[in-house]
């Protein structure tokens, strides 16, 4: 949300305030869906006691089901098993974390043997913490399968190749309204390019006098248009 919707160059500068305010609004459309809310960077890495806190707003004010928090070293495996334990469902997520870009960039992770078994390893560590699914994102496809065979809990990958038990793909790539988007991402529209001509047909049609059409509003009496509304 933080880079689509909001335009920032990264996940980090969003607060948790910002996040329980968007997701107040995705709960009230969303009826059936299981609702998970990302913990913001800062919102939960200090502490126990400030992950709690957080999460527990999340809960309260915007309706939620669980949390999500990235990493899986044992610091953050001990944060999961915090929050479990006093009864908040929490989603893990591992591989390329985007809350540390300035430590991996937005490179593919766990592509050496090494690397691949600490992934592997920190998933597993979750899960044994309390977690009940995992994000794994950017990772070779082979350790997609590897980490999904071994765990017991759900893997949904997000660039992890196609072994997984689910798959995301981030709304603004699957229509199509990022000029730019991962290498892993699909687009299955062009809305890009569809509102990119609709308001460029809108300027030319103003400029030229077009829109509006001569008659139009001929027929609405002044004295009503103080009354009038405009959406």
């Amino acid at each position: 949300m933080a880079m689509v919707a909001l335009g920032h160059p990264t996940t980090l500068p969003i607060t948790l305030d910002e996040m329980i305010h968007h997701a107040q609004a995705v709960r009230r459309g969303v009826k059936q869906a299981l609702l998970i809310c990302d913990l913001p960077f800062l919102s939960y890495q200090e502490s126990f006691q400030q992950a709690l806190h957080s999460a527990g707003r999340v809960l309260k004010e915007a309706g939620i089901q669980g949390v999500k928090l990235e990493g899986g070293y044992p610091a953050m495996a001990e944060t999961v098993r915090c929050l479990v334990q006093a009864g908040i469902p929490v989603m893990g997520h591992v591989g390329l974390t985007p809350q540390s870009v300035h430590l991996l960039g937005y490179r593919q992770q766990g592509n050496s043997e090494l690397a691949g078994e600490q992934i592997l390893t920190q998933a597993i560590a979750l899960e044994q913490a309390g977690a009940f699914g995992i994000i794994l994102e950017h990772i070779p496809a082979t350790l997609g399968l590897q980490i999904s065979q071994k765990l017991t809990i759900p893997t949904i990958g997000i660039g992890a190749g196609p072994y997984c038990d689910g798959q995301v793909l981030v709304t603004a790539d699957l229509l199509g309204l990022s000029p730019r988007q991962p290498p892993f991402a699909k687009s299955y529209a062009d809305l890009w390019g569809t509102i990119t001509q609709a308001v460029q047909q809108f300027g030319r049609e103003v400029r030229s006098q077009q829109f509006p059409s001569p008659g139009a509003g001929a027929e609405a009496p002044r004295s009503n248009l103080s009354n009038s509304s405009v959406d």
